[in-house]
Order: structure tokens, then C-alpha cells, then sequence
């Protein structure tokens, strides 16, 4: 087994129904953009709240992906 070589940036998901949602569109959006993406982290989540109800989620993700040779 090989060492690997990682860049991290972070990017914010928002979803209107759940945290896990936001996560995953944040994740197969990353996809789109990045190659080699291995795993993520969530740093933080946060929402937004309208007339006493929740209007949307926010998770904030730290995406590695591993760098080519």
C-alpha cells in the first residue's frame, strides 16, 4: 500500500428537508468538481428558522481528495 497526498477544501450544503440531505448533495455536487474525492467531515450545522419553523439546513464539510501523481 501506497502513502496518499490529500487536499481539503470546505464547502457548505443547505437542504430544505434534513442535514443528511444537505450532506449528501454538498458530497455528489463535490463529485462533479473534484477528482479522487475520499471522504469528508462535518465541521458544522447550522439552519435557518421562518416564522418559528426550520426553512433550511446548512452543514459545512471539509472534502479530501486525493492528489494525482
Amino acid at each position: 500500500m501506497s502513502d496518499s497526498i490529500y487536499r481539503v477544501t470546505e464547502i457548505v450544503g443547505t437542504s430544505t428537508v434534513s442535514t443528511d440531505d444537505a450532506i449528501k448533495g454538498a458530497v455528489t455536487r463535490a463529485n462533479k468538481s473534484l477528482r479522487n474525492v475520499d471522504w469528508f467531515e462535518v465541521k458544522e450545522t447550522r439552519g435557518h428558522v421562518e416564522n418559528g419553523e426550520i426553512a433550511h439546513f446548512q452543514v459545512t464539510l471539509k472534502i479530501g481528495f486525493k492528489l494525482e501523481d
